[in-house]
């Protein structure tokens, strides 16, 4: 799950009261069915940031809900706001996410070094999606030899 430090950083996750957050605001439809139809409460989660200096994944974090409609969707003066969006018939969803751990930055160009990886979908060119799944041996491949204690 990639989030932009300057709105929601693994450290700010970490601070939150119950070190839990709403993942609002997805409003790309692949994106949004990777998560409202794949997640489950205690999947693990490889936080990502983007759209920063230095991307890459900066900790764990797991699914603490459900999916349930993203309340910004309904909102006239939220940047994430669906006109055709109703109550009845919510557009877009979120799930709760919660703080696991903080870890050493694992740099997007180190996920390239991997080719363990590279099939990964947060590498592939042109990957815009703010939610991928993680491939099992990926997963386990992250685990075992790029994430330091």
């Amino acid at each position: 799950m990639k989030s932009e430090p300057s709105d929601v950083s693994i450290d700010d996750l970490a601070n939150l009261p119950d070190q839990t957050v709403a993942w609002y605001g997805v409003r790309n439809y692949q994106a949004r069915n990777f998560m409202r139809d794949q997640m489950r409460i205690g999947d693990a989660v490889l936080f990502y940031h983007s759209n920063c200096a230095v991307p890459g994944i900066a900790g764990i974090a797991r699914v603490s809900s459900t999916a349930y409609p993203d309340a910004t969707q309904f909102k006239r003066n939220s940047k994430y706001f669906d006109p055709k969006a109703t109550q009845e018939t919510p557009r877009w969803f979120n799930v709760d996410v919660q703080w696991v751990k903080k870890i050493e930055l694992i740099s997007l160009a180190e996920l390239r070094r991997h080719p363990q990886l590279e099939s990964m979908r947060v590498l592939q060119r042109g990957n815009r999606l703010s939610i991928t799944p993680v491939d099992p041996t990926e997963w386990r491949f992250i685990l075992k030899h790029l994430i330091r204690d």
